[in-house]
């Protein structure tokens, strides 16, 4: 069997990230997010919760979270329970419906991840959160990338987005970051060798959260309201065509004023 890649058709890199994930290293993986998703989608809520797949794993936290239905969204159904079938890149969702949007994964896998949060921006309503899940480039997870991504094999051949560009990205869109948090500093490392350093995942999740390899982060989307403010004529300052700022019927009293 040959390794998968990032080059195979949708269906078949649907597949072959499902299977990666049934391995040890994604199941440890897998378990981690998990623990973090857990406590990101309790302060969840509202009516409609999508869970845009990038790795096409069942997430069981979201089965618990307390929003009313919640709906899987998939490039392929590929015989799995998908509600929708469709690009994170063009969601068929209707406009400002949408309370959560949870994004596992699908900006790592996706073909143009900035357009994936244009339309997560989209469908949410007012105050509506989006959870995502991505792999950290600055970690052991982006040097094993580095040196497995010219095979094109799964998840390496991912985009490894930072977390630093997509905060500036949801930003842009409006959004503000809630939480964050990382798990997985190890690198996919055998089984035997998951105990021996046990300790130092802990130490490093304390002091170089930063070089985590995968980190979960919420945010809100923010929708301000613009008041326009009247300007009064009389304050107005204006150029001469000199240059010079014409001064003001005020200023032109308090001058007045002072030179008696």
């Amino acid at each position: 069997m040959r390794a998968p890649t990032c080059d195979d058709s949708t269906t078949m890199r649907h597949r072959r990230l499902r299977d990666w994930l049934q391995s040890a290293a994604g199941e440890r993986l897998l378990a981690a997010e998990e623990a973090l998703l857990q406590r990101f989608s309790e302060g969840l809520f509202g009516y409609y919760l999508v869970d845009v797949q990038g790795f096409g794993a069942d997430l069981k936290p979201l089965q618990e979270c307390p929003v009313r239905h919640k709906l899987r969204l998939a490039a392929v159904a590929d015989g799995n329970d998908v509600d929708i079938v469709a690009r994170a890149e063009q969601l068929p969702l209707r406009s400002d419906s949408i309370d959560a949007v949870v994004l596992h994964h699908t900006l790592d896998f996706s073909t143009d991840p900035h357009l994936v949060l244009r339309e997560v921006e989209r469908v949410l309503i007012a105050e509506g959160r989006v959870v995502i899940v991505g792999f950290n480039p600055f970690s052991l997870w982006g040097l094993w990338r580095l040196v497995l991504r010219p095979r094109g094999s799964v998840p390496w051949c991912g985009h490894f987005l930072s977390y630093r560009r997509v905060t500036d990205w949801l930003g842009l869109l409006g959004f503000d970051v809630e939480y964050t948090d990382v798990a997985a500093f190890l690198p996919p490392l055998p089984r035997r060798w998951e105990r021996p350093f046990a300790g130092l995942e802990r130490l490093a999740r304390r002091y170089l959260p930063m070089l985590a390899g995968v980190y979960v982060m919420r945010a809100v989307k923010r929708v301000s309201t613009v008041t326009p403010v009247r300007l009064r004529w009389q304050t107005l300052r204006v150029f001469s065509p000199g240059g010079a700022m014409e001064p003001t019927a005020r200023r032109q009293d308090v001058a007045r004023s002072r030179n008696r």
